[in-house]
């Protein structure tokens, strides 16, 4: 079955960079786009970065444009997000998705906090 596993958060300064990951199994990788998502406490659901099964083509939210890159390596089945200057407002779970056969799977979450 489809599982995806989030790694690489953590406690960081505002200005700093995380770099997540994202890896892969149940389903052929490549064929895919991949997005991340996060959740801040008492706010909904954002949408943060996408990127096509081949990597050719990357889109990104407006608050994070500029600033994070996703990609991916389909020899591992893994999926990243380089995050650089973090703010507070970065502060959240975040999440890989993958809209498989019509069925959103979700990982686990990894927690990234941006503090001083």
């Amino acid at each position: 079955q489809v599982q995806l596993v989030e790694s690489g958060g953590g406690l960081v300064q505002p200005g700093g960079s995380l770099k997540l990951s994202c890896a892969a199994a149940g389903f052929t990788f490549s064929n895919w786009p991949m997005s991340w998502y996060r959740q801040a406490p008492g706010k909904e659901r954002e949408w943060v970065a996408r990127i096509s099964g081949s990597g050719s083509g990357t889109t990104y939210g407006d608050s994070v444009k500029g600033r994070f890159t996703i990609s991916r390596d389909n020899a591992k089945n893994t999926v990243y997000l380089q995050m650089n200057n973090l703010k507070p407002d970065d502060t959240a779970e975040y999440y890989c998705v993958v809209l498989y056969l019509s069925r959103a799977y979700w990982g686990q979450g990894t927690q990234v906090t941006v503090s001083s």
